[in-house]
C-alpha cells in the first residue's frame, strides 16, 4: 500500500465528501417525488406499475451506493484502528449471507455460508464489517455468470479469524491484482462496466487495518477470485460507548443497497423493498 499525496488526501477528505453532500439532497428530494408518483400500495396492485418503478429504484439505489462510498471516501485518509466493541463475527457474516441469498437467486447464482465455528466474539464494529462483506459480495456477484456460485467462509484459529468471498466467476488478470486495491486512483485502470468508481475494496482495506487486519485477492482468469480478511481472534481491552462511524443506508434496505451495482431490475420490485 502507498501513501497517498497531498492532493490526494485533499480529495478523500474534501472534494468526494463534499461532492457527496451535494448530490445527497438532491437524490432525496427526486426519490420523495417518484414516490409520490407510484406509491408502494400502487405498486403492489399493478405489476405494470411495479416493474416502471424498479427501474428507477434500481437507478436510485445504485446512485446513493456511489454517494455513500464518495461521502465515506475520508475513512481512507484514516491509519489508525477504529473504534471496536465485542461482538459475533460469525452471527454478523451468517446475518448478512442470509439476507443475501434471495438475491443471489434472483440472479441465477448460488450463495453458501460455512464456518469452523457456530459463533466466535471479537473485536470488531459489525456495521463496518457488514459493509467490507456487502462490497465484496456485490463485487463476487456482479462478475459471476448465471448458474454460478459464491461462497463466503469463517475459519477460526487461536490467533485470527479468516472471512473469505469465494466465487465462479471471471477471475481477475495477474496484472491488476498488484493494484486492485488502489484502482481509485488511476482512472486508466478501471475495467469495463461494471466496474463502480473503485472506491469499495479501497474501503475494504481501510476496514480491515481499521481492525488491525488485512484482506487479500487471489484470482487466476477464468476461474473465479478470492478476497480473504484476516481478524485479530481478540475481544476489546475496554468496552466504547462509540457507535459505529458509518451507516451508509439512509434507512433503505442495507442489503439491497450494497448489492445493487450487481443486482437486475426485477430486485427492487415492491416484494424485496417492503
Amino acid at each position: 500500500m502507498r501513501e497517498y499525496t497531498e492532493e490526494e488526501l485533499r480529495l478523500l477528505t474534501e472534494v468526494l465528501p463534499n461532492i457527496a453532500r451535494e448530490l445527497r439532497g438532491t437524490m432525496a428530494s427526486v426519490y420523495a417525488a417518484a414516490n409520490r408518483l407510484a406509491p408502494m400500495q400502487a405498486r403492489e396492485k399493478d405489476p405494470s406499475v411495479d416493474r416502471s418503478a424498479a427501474y428507477f429504484t434500481q437507478s436510485f439505489y445504485r446512485m446513493s451506493r456511489v454517494v455513500g462510498n464518495l461521502s465515506d471516501a475520508q475513512l481512507l485518509a484514516g491509519t489508525g484502528k477504529l473504534p471496536l466493541r465485542a461482538d459475533d463475527i460469525v452471527g454478523v457474516v451468517r446475518g448478512v449471507c442470509e439476507r443475501a441469498e434471495a438475491l443471489f437467486e434472483s440472479e441465477g447464482v448460488t450463495l453458501t455460508f460455512e464456518s469452523d465455528k457456530p459463533g466466535q466474539i471479537i473485536a470488531m464494529d459489525p456495521s463496518l464489517i457488514e459493509r467490507l462483506l456487502l462490497n465484496l459480495l456485490s463485487n463476487a456477484l456482479k462478475f459471476t455468470p448465471r448458474g454460478g456460485s459464491v461462497a463466503v467462509r469463517v475459519r477460526v484459529t487461536p490467533r485470527s479469524v479468516f472471512l473469505s468471498v469465494s466465487d465462479t466467476g471471471r477471475g481477475i488478470a495477474a496484472e491488476e491484482l498488484e493494484h486492485i486495491f488502489d484502482r481509485f486512483l488511476d482512472v486508466g485502470s478501471l475495467a469495463p462496466p461494471p466496474h463502480g468508481i473503485g472506491l469499495g475494496l479501497a474501503l475494504c482495506r481501510r476496514i480491515a487495518q481499521g481492525h488491525g487486519g488485512a484482506i487479500v485477492a487471489e484470482s487466476e482468469e477464468g476461474k473465479g477470485a478470492t478476497f480473504t480478511v484476516s481478524l485479530p481472534n481478540v475481544r476489546p481491552a475496554t468496552a466504547t460507548l462509540r457507535e459505529p462511524i458509518v451507516e451508509v443506508s439512509g434507512g433503505f434496505n442495507r442489503t439491497l443497497l450494497e448489492l445493487s451495482d450487481a443486482l437486475g431490475a426485477e430486485a427492487f420490485s415492491y416484494r424485496y423493498l417492503d
